[in-house]
């Protein structure tokens, strides 16, 4: 790890929750709170119906927009879909691939997720790359190993060579949306993996640079035990984002 501190970044998704009016709404009362957040950064992602209205909202916020999915191709003959350059041109920073909920219910592979990945970066945006066991892999020790295929499979031959070019977030399957969050330990473990794994794609240097996030029922009350982690670079919020108050503090704790 090196000396200087990574500068956390503390991503909402608000998965399909809040109708255009209400993200606006949630905006409004969140950018206030983060007037004294300076030395973190914050991305929100929201449904894609709402993408347009927030991101005219954080126009002259600090806050980023991020995005909750994305299809590998430019453009096509795919109902449904939304291609990077479209994310790109709405002034989308961050776009979350690979989320558990995506492998689970639409059928997102390692290898179609490496491709969303590629393409994400083609656009000069950030893939979040959302990496994680679920209980039955952790149960069976086999977590370490899914989190490293996961990584390696999902990254493919990407380039990275300053660490700004992607970030990870760990999110054990079975704390995501349940209010059980994984130990200080189980944490720290699967963060220094993840670390050790991209030292050896990228090289130690520029992996000590890349941001791990913690994500799986974060919440005001523990958020301020996992940022204290070494490894632990912020964190990717899911139910406690959908109100001001919480996801604020969430950030406050990433300071």
């Amino acid at each position: 790890m090196t000396t200087d501190r990574r500068r956390p970044v503390v991503i909402g998704n608000w998965k399909m929750h809040l109708t255009e009016l209400w993200s606006c709404k949630l905006v409004d009362r969140l950018l206030p709170r983060l007037e004294n957040a300076d030395g973190v950064e914050v991305g929100l992602a929201p449904s894609f119906p709402s993408l347009r209205a927030v991101a005219e909202r954080l126009a002259d916020s600090r806050v980023a927009l991020a995005a909750q999915d994305v299809h590998w191709e430019e453009k096509g003959a795919l109902t449904g879909e939304v291609s990077p350059r479209m994310l790109a041109e709405m002034g989308v920073r961050f776009v979350i691939v690979g989320h558990s909920e995506r492998r689970i219910h639409f059928g997102d592979t390692d290898e179609r997720i490496q491709r969303k990945v590629a393409a994400v970066r083609r656009h000069e945006m950030v893939p979040l790359v959302c990496v994680g066991e679920q209980e039955s892999e952790r149960d069976e020790g086999r977590t370490l190993a899914i989190v490293e295929r996961q990584l390696r499979l999902g990254l493919g031959s990407m380039s990275v060579k300053t660490g700004s070019e992607i970030v990870v977030a760990y999110e054990p399957v079975w704390a995501i949306g349940t209010g059980r969050t994984a130990t200080p330990s189980q944490v720290e473990e699967v963060h220094r993996m993840i670390r050790e794994q991209l030292g050896s794609l990228y090289g130690a240097p520029t992996a000590s640079r890349i941001r791990i996030l913690y994500g799986g029922s974060v919440t005001p009350e523990n958020a301020g035990e996992l940022m204290k982690l070494a490894e632990v670079d912020g964190a990717l919020v899911g139910g406690a984002s959908l109100e001001a108050e919480s996801f604020a503090n969430i950030v406050l704790a990433a300071l």
